[in-house]
C-alpha cells in the first residue's frame, strides 16, 4: 500500500534535506514533484491540488525558510496534511446504540462485501465481545447466502436461516425480530449489489435503511478501481447516511490514491482496511499511522499490536529465555517462522519498523516466505524430537532422510543448519550491539541468513 508514492516522496525529501538552507524556489520545485507523485498515485486532481496548496503556504513561512532544519520542517509539514487528508484520527465503530446495534453493509458486487461482512463480525466478537448475527439480503446473486452462512460457521458466529423465494425487506424484517428475541448485541446485514449503480438497487437500499435503522452503514469500495471507488463512495453518499467505509484489497494496491482521495470528497472516514483474503486480514485504519508508513517512517504501534494479537505471550517469553542462553533450537526457529507468517510475514513487518521500509522490497524480491521459509519448515518437520534439540546429530545419512521427507536437496538442510548456527551466535552477541549497529548490519545478516531460495 502506498509503495510507489512513499518511494517518490522519500527521493524528494532526500534533496531537501541535503541543501541545509532552503529557498522558496527549493520549495516550489518540492511542491511540483509532490503533486506529480500524487497524481501517478492516482490522488483526485482537487484533492492533490488543495494538499498542495495548504502545504506550500506553511512551508514557505519565514519559520521554516530559516529555521536551522528547513527540510526536516517540511516533511513534517507535509505528514500532518496527509494526516489531515486521511481523517485527522482513528474513527471508530459505533456499538453504544441499544442494542441490537445494525450494522448495513453496502457497496457494488465485487469488492469483497461478503468477506467483508465476515471479517468485521469476527473482529467485533473478538474485540468488543458482542453477540453477532450476520444477515444476508443478496437474493440475487448465486449461493451469495449460502457463503455468508459458510463464512459464519467457520468464524463461530449466527447466521440467519435461508429461507426460499423470501424478499429482502422480510428478511430484514425477520432479521431484526429473530435479533431482539434472541439477545444479539449486532447485526450485520450484507445488502446486494450490483455491476453499476442503478435506480432499483439504491431504492430497495433506502428501504431497508428505513425498516433496520441503522447505527452504522458502512460502504466496501475496492481500493483497486482507484478514483472509480471514489466516485461510487461519492454516489452512495447522496443516496444513503454512509457512516463509514471499508477499503479492501488494500493490500494489491500499491498507488493508494482512493485512500487519500475518499475521506477528503465524501467527508466520510475509512473505518476499516482489508489487507489480505484470510478471515482475519481486516484492519482499524489509523490515519496518522498510515501517513508515517506513506513517509516511510514505519509503524511501531501497528507492528506491537500484531505481535500481541499473533504470538502467545509465555511461548516468547520462553524463547526469549532460550535465545539469551544460546540454547536455541530448531524447534524454536520453526516457532519463530510461523510466527512471522501469522503476523503477515516478514515484508509486512520490515514496512512498520522505522528507517527499514526500504528493504521491503528486497525482501519481497527474495521471496523469502514463498521459498525459504516453506522449505525450512519442511526440513525441521522431517526431523526427529530429537534432531531438532541437538542439530550436530545431523550426520550424512540422517540428511538423506530429511531430504527424502521433505522433497529438498541436502544443500538446503545444510543451509538450514548454517543458518540456524549463525542465529545461535547472533543471539549470544546481540547485548553487545548498539541499536544503529544493528540496523545497519540488519539487512546483511538477514539476506546471509535466509539466501537458501
Amino acid at each position: 500500500m502506498f509503495e510507489n508514492l512513499g518511494n517518490k516522496l522519500t527521493d524528494i525529501f532526500k534533496k531537501l534535506t541535503s541543501q541545509g538552507l532552503l529557498k522558496e524556489d527549493d520549495v516550489n520545485l518540492a511542491m511540483r514533484e509532490i503533486r506529480i507523485a500524487l497524481l501517478e498515485a492516482d490522488v483526485a486532481l482537487p484533492v492533490a491540488k488543495e494538499f498542495i496548496n495548504r502545504v506550500k503556504e506553511k512551508a514557505i513561512g519565514a519559520e521554516v525558510i530559516k529555521s536551522v532544519q528547513p527540510g526536516h520542517m517540511v516533511i513534517k509539514i507535509v505528514q500532518d496534511e496527509l494526516t489531515n487528508i486521511l481523517g485527522s484520527e482513528n474513527s471508530e465503530i459505533n456499538l453504544k446504540s441499544r442494542p441490537p446495534v445494525v450494522i448495513m453493509v453496502v457497496g457494488l458486487q465485487g469488492a469483497g462485501k461478503t468477506t467483508s461482512c465476515a471479517k468485521l463480525a469476527l473482529r467485533i466478537k473478538d474485540k468488543y465481545n458482542k453477540k453477532v448475527l450476520l444477515s444476508s439480503l443478496d437474493i440475487y446473486r448465486p449461493a451469495a447466502q449460502k457463503q455468508l452462512e459458510v463464512l459464519a460457521t467457520q468464524i463461530g458466529v449466527s447466521s440467519v436461516t435461508i429461507q426460499e423465494k423470501e424478499i429482502p425487506l422480510e428478511i430484514t424484517r425477520r432479521t431484526i425480530d429473530q435479533a431482539e428475541k434472541e439477545g444479539f448485541e449486532v447485526v450485520i446485514f450484507d445488502t446486494a449489489g450490483r455491476l453499476h449503480i442503478d435506480e432499483t438497487m439504491m431504492l430497495e437500499l433506502e428501504q431497508i435503511q428505513k425498516i433496520s435503522k441503522p447505527t452504522e452503514i458502512l460502504l466496501v469500495a475496492d481500493s483497486m478501481t482507484g478514483q472509480d471507488a471514489v466516485n461510487i463512495a461519492k454516489s452512495f453518499k447522496q443516496q444513503l447516511d454512509l457512516t463509514g467505509i471499508i477499503l479492501t484489497r488494500i493490500d494489491g494496491d500499491n498507488r493508494g490514491g482512493a485512500a487519500l482521495s475518499m475521506r477528503e470528497i465524501t467527508n466520510c472516514p475509512i473505518k476499516y482496511v482489508g489487507v489480505g483474503e484470510k478471515i482475519t486480514e481486516l484492519e482499524e485504519f489509523y490515519p496518522e499511522r498510515i501517513a508515517s508508513r506513506i513517509l516511510g517512517k514505519g509503524d511501531i504501534i501497528s507492528l506491537v499490536e500484531k505481535a500481541a494479537a499473533s504470538i502467545n505471550q509465555d511461548e516468547a517469553e520462553k524463547i526469549a529465555k532460550k535465545m539469551q542462553s544460546g540454547s536455541f533450537d530448531l524447534s524454536d526457529m520453526l516457532s519463530q517462522l510461523r510466527s512471522i507468517k501469522k503476523m503477515g510475514g516478514l515484508s509486512s513487518m520490515i514496512g512498520l519498523i522505522p528507517g527499514l521500509s526500504g528493504i521491503k522490497g528486497k525482501i519481497d524480491d527474495m521471496n523469502l516466505e514463498g521459498n525459504v521459509f516453506k522449505k525450512q519448515e519442511a526440513i525441521i518437520m522431517s526431523m526427529t524430537k530429537k534432531e531438532r534439540k541437538y542439530p550436530k546429530l545431523m550426520n550424512a545419512s540422517r540428511k538423506i532422510r530429511v531430504s527424502k521427507g521433505s522433497g529438498v536437496p541436502i544443500q538446503d538442510i545444510n543451509i538450514l543448519l548454517r543458518q540456524h548456527l549463525q542465529m545461535q551466535k547472533m543471539m549470544k552477541k546481540m547485548g553487545g550491539f548498539d541499536k544503529k549497529s544493528m540496523l545497519r548490519g540488519g539487512m546483511s545478516n538477514l539476506r546471509n541468513m535466509l539466501r537458501g531460495s
